[in-house]
């Protein structure tokens, strides 16, 4: 009776002590991993929570064996599998759930037209492209780290990011502008 006690008691302890850890993890890291997944949601803040909760319940779940130095990695590699997993899912082709409008809008400030025209750039692209350029670019990763949570090679995350790159500067480069009449008639003479 006294060795189920004390195998009890020690049970406790160590959900204390990952509870604990976990929790310190969230408080941490939770606003970052919110930027990431809205980046790589192309500024769906309800996709990117969605995101969100998705991974730090896959990481309550796994938490005894994920180590401690390489979390914050573990959790953009999981943000980017879950996206890409939503992505896969039949629904997400098809279906848009709307939820009913509240009878007061809570919705936050409006993002600004940059933020915007980011988020419309970031979402014309692929999303494993996305996190690419999200990874290197926003998060400073370093290539090898990059392909380490895309899960592909180093030659892979330099071409997707260079294409990326090129995409974002070609959609948010400012318009060109349109020749004036008073130009045109110069041309003519």
């Amino acid at each position: 009776m006294e060795a189920r006690r004390s195998r009890t008691r020690r049970v406790q302890r160590s959900d204390r002590t990952r509870e604990e850890q976990f929790r310190a993890f969230v408080l941490g890291s939770r606003g970052t991993l919110l930027r990431t997944a809205t980046l790589l949601a192309s500024g769906d803040g309800h996709k990117a929570e969605d995101l969100v909760q998705t991974v730090l319940l896959r990481m309550y779940v796994s938490w005894p064996r994920i180590r401690s130095e390489t979390r914050l990695a573990y959790a953009r590699r999981m943000l980017v599998n879950a996206l890409v997993d939503e992505r896969r899912r039949p629904s997400a082709r098809h279906e848009r759930n709307q939820a009913d409008v509240p009878e007061v809008a809570l919705d936050p400030a409006p993002p600004s037209d940059l933020e915007a025209a980011v988020y419309r750039a970031l979402a014309e692209l692929p999303p494993r492209m996305r996190a690419a350029v999200v990874l290197r670019h926003i998060h400073d990763a370093s290539v090898a780290e990059t392909a380490e949570a895309l899960g592909c090679s180093e030659g892979t995350v330099k071409s997707q990011t260079a294409r990326g790159l090129a995409h974002l500067r070609t959609a948010l480069a400012e318009p060109s502008r349109e020749p004036t009449d008073d130009n045109n008639e110069r041309s003519r003479r």
